[in-house]
């Protein structure tokens, strides 16, 4: 196995533990904009908690998953020492 493969692995294992967070994060921001527009409620912490509030929620949920797929690409790591 070559290093490049490894590091192909390891960017694939960040997409998917970093990805439903953003992906989800980036469709709360854009739903609070779209209701800032309409209401013209300019408030910045209103964006910044939902954000948190999903992030959070995502991790309560997936976290499970996210730790055994890290942990599943960790123990390939050491076995590849």
């Amino acid at each position: 196995m070559e290093p490049v493969d490894i590091l192909r692995e390891g960017v694939g294992v960040a997409l998917k533990l970093g990805g439903p967070m953003l992906i989800l994060s980036m469709l709360v921001g854009i739903l609070v904009a779209i209701f800032q527009a309409v209401t013209q409620i300019h408030e910045q912490s209103l964006s910044f908690i939902l954000k948190v509030i999903v992030v959070v929620l995502v991790l309560l949920v997936g976290g499970g998953w996210m730790m055994e797929l890290l942990l599943e690409f960790t123990r390939y790591l050491f076995t590849l020492m």
